[in-house]
């Protein structure tokens, strides 16, 4: 699915996200986002999307390249409306 592990981040990496509209949850967007500093711990990374700093948690996927968020979007969908 080419989610990448969170061991392999680096600051400055771009990923992209399955990210749901909180206004209207049914609605999904794939949306890019950068890897930076986590401003309370210098050693952890958070994720920028949206003129936000989101905390990276352990079940968030992270993915390489938008085709591969595509991808797994289209794959949970299609499993959901089985």
């Amino acid at each position: 699915m080419d989610v990448i592990d969170p061991k392999n981040l680096k600051f400055g990496d771009e990923v992209f996200v399955i990210y749901r509209n909180p206004h209207v949850p049914s609605v999904s967007n794939i949306k890019a986002g950068e890897i930076v500093q986590h401003p309370k711990d210098p050693n952890a990374f958070a994720l920028f999307l949206n003129e936000t700093l989101h905390v990276i948690e352990d079940d968030d996927a992270l993915f390489a390249t938008q085709e591969a968020a595509e991808n797994a979007y289209l794959n949970a969908m299609d499993s959901y409306q089985s």
